[in-house]
């Protein structure tokens, strides 16, 4: 975590509906880079990375969605991973240091972190998933680009992977500076805050709550450090599927992080979330702290299927099985809270999870070109048994 998280006066957020999203960003970025980084290359580096939009879409009188989806590889995942690739690069390149970015993931990040790392000098990227357990798409994202992105399909699940991770910064003798894009890594953790600014300026700076769909937690972490540098939200919502440890935690006080079950919501099939020891720190380790501020909410994947259909047949928009986890979250707390306006987060685009998506709307789904051009390539990954020994060889062949 940051030494400390700055704080915004007023007239900060007074003057955000003015501001674009790289204006934002480097605002923002600017209190945690420091003197990293020159405010002038920051500032750049900001227009390059933040170069495509971001859509609020009001879906009812007192509901919006935060489409995240309109990057490069249609995932909110472009914002943390494009944002890290150009700081990496950039020290990297002053420093004259070959880095090795470790990265587990459950679909979006290891596409993300694949796409904005792919020809970054100094640098390479070895990418942990689970076999079997990512969409068609995302698998041809992350293993068909080949250069200097390496992908290691897992025998095993997300929690495996993110354990082999851990294990290799534990035990770290590669001779190498090893690195993660994982939200581990505050780098990729703090540009997930800077949408959250831009949203609620576009509201007008209403009583807004906002329903993450929550796996590692590393994106309602990023809510929460804009709430903390004091960023007006009324409440967060940890909408998450059956894995539903932190709903549990925050209804009993009671931590039980277990084996993850496999859900249509793949990004968020996570037993121990590693981000949540962060969004206790934020929140002073204190249960009654963070019970104040997030609610908790879960839902199965019927539950998320039946309101993909009904948000189709009635508003004609089309979620993703995350986007619509969200979407279910924020209703269920306007129900009881009818003071504030909801905003569900959308994090993917719905093609990218075609075969649950289809099945449940009459027609065609769309796929955009930028996915389509994916599904042409050939699938290139290493398989690998789910044991830190197999990824430590691995790493000391490099």
């Amino acid at each position: 975590m940051p030494q400390s998280i700055p704080k915004f006066g007023s007239e900060f957020f007074k003057n955000l509906h003015n501001r674009s999203l790289s204006q934002i960003a480097f605002d923002v970025g600017l209190h945690y880079t420091g003197s990293c980084i020159p405010s002038d290359d920051l500032e750049n580096i900001c227009h390059k990375v933040f170069d495509f939009p971001i859509e609020l879409v009001r879906l009812g009188e007192r509901e919006y969605t935060l489409e995240l989806f309109h990057g490069p590889t249609l995932a909110f995942k472009d914002f943390g991973a494009r944002f890290m690739a150009e700081c990496l690069g950039y020290i990297t390149r002053s420093e004259n240091q070959r880095t090795v970015v470790l990265v587990a993931t459950s679909g979006d990040t290891g596409s993300a972190v694949a796409n904005s790392f792919f020809g970054v000098e100094g640098v390479e990227v070895v990418i942990l998933y689970p076999s079997g357990k990512v969409s068609n798409l995302q698998e041809k994202q992350l293993t068909t680009l080949g250069g200097n992105i390496t992908s290691l399909e897992v025998n095993g699940t997300f929690d495996d992977c993110q354990a082999m991770v851990k294990g290799a910064f534990e035990n770290n003798s590669y001779g190498v500076s090893l690195t993660s894009a994982n939200s581990i890594n505050i780098a990729r953790l703090i540009p997930q805050s800077f949408y959250y600014y831009w949203a609620w300026a576009r509201l007008g700076g209403c009583n807004v709550a906002i329903s993450v769909p929550s796996g590692n937690f590393g994106n309602i972490t990023g809510a929460m450090l804009a709430w903390e540098t004091g960023l007006p939200i009324r409440q967060l919502v940890a909408s998450t599927n059956i894995n539903r440890i932190v709903p549990h935690y925050l209804e009993t006080g009671e931590f039980k992080p277990a084996p993850s079950i496999e859900t249509i919501a793949n990004a968020m099939d996570v037993g121990n979330p590693s981000n949540f020891t962060r969004l206790l720190w934020i929140c002073n380790n204190n249960w009654q702290t963070i019970q104040d501020k997030v609610s908790g909410y879960w839902c199965s994947d019927e539950d998320i299927r039946k309101h993909i259909r009904n948000i189709y047949e009635q508003k004609g928009y089309l979620f993703d099985p995350h986007g619509a986890i969200a979407s279910l979250g924020v209703q269920n707390y306007l129900r009881s809270n009818f003071d504030c306006i909801g905003i569900s987060v959308a994090t993917a685009h719905p093609a990218k999870f075609l075969d649950t998506i289809q099945p449940l709307v009459p027609e065609r789904v769309e796929i955009p070109q930028r996915l389509r051009q994916y599904m042409q390539r050939e699938k290139n990954s290493i398989k690998m048994e789910a044991t830190f020994d197999s990824l430590d060889a691995f790493l000391k062949a490099l």
